[in-house]
């Protein structure tokens, strides 16, 4: 299969590796990976802090981009959640009944990397080899937004040699939200407590999700406290293999 890859603004700001990782991954499952070069932002940092309209070019741009596609790999459920919940309403709001339908035509072929590999191509053993202990953490977006559910969790359970322990509270938020963490910057620390804690209550050695943005704000936490816990994005993990040694 012809997979397109989209990087999101996080991941290709602060986490290259999280991309490198998932088109290892789709490669060695025998797909050929295209990253088109035109791609930019999906508008998701302008659109929830209040730019909607400073939003509509760069959905036009990402419709532009990724209108051939066959099928689109996202690594981060935000941004899927972001163009499924928004642009569809956007779109319409424009009044360009080209561009609705151009919306509407590709919103099916978008996928998150875990609902990728599980309900298009239909796998949950990838291959992956991990010797940690790690412990799970459902992003708000994956679970709330995206209802990937359990979707995650089979995979990890495939991973030969890992050691995946059950996250208390899984369904509670991080704190992170974006611009919710500098708005409400005590609200935001409170809720990272209570998530640290049942982290650190796992005596896992992994924190992985499939949002690098809740990791990051995890990983500050826990790097502040000398937790010795590290936060690792689910496509390097499915990535990793024994005999390339661990991404």
């Amino acid at each position: 299969m012809r997979i397109t890859l989209f990087i999101t603004c996080y991941n290709d700001t602060l986490f290259p590796e999280t991309g490198q990782a998932v088109v290892r991954l789709l490669e060695r499952l025998g797909h050929e990976v295209v990253f088109p070069l035109d791609q930019t932002c999906c508008g998701q940092m302008h659109y929830n802090t209040g730019y909607q309209r400073e939003a509509v070019p760069l959905m036009k741009r990402f419709v532009e981009t990724f209108r051939e596609a066959e099928t689109i790999c996202i690594p981060s459920s935000s941004c899927v959640a972001m163009i499924r919940d928004h642009y569809p309403l956007m779109a319409e709001e424009s009044g360009d009944a080209e561009l609705v339908r151009a919306v509407e035509e590709l919103l099916p072929r978008i996928y998150e990397l875990s609902e990728l590999l599980v309900k298009k191509l239909g796998l949950e053993d990838v291959g992956a080899y991990y010797a940690h202990r790690v412990t799970y953490h459902a992003s708000c977006h994956s679970l709330r937004g995206l209802q990937l559910g359990d979707i995650p969790l089979r995979l990890l359970r495939k991973v030969r040699g890992i050691d995946l322990v059950e996250l208390p509270n899984i369904d509670r938020c991080c704190g992170f939200g974006g611009t919710f963490a500098v708005k409400n910057g005590d609200v935001s620390a409170a809720m990272l407590a209570e998530k640290m804690k049942d982290v650190e209550n796992t005596t896992a050695e992994v924190c992985t999700a499939v949002d690098n943005s809740c990791l990051m704000h995890i990983f500050g936490g826990l790097h502040r406290a000398r937790a010795g816990v590290k936060t690792v994005h689910l496509a390097q993990i499915l990535a990793s293999t024994e005999a390339e040694g661990e991404a």
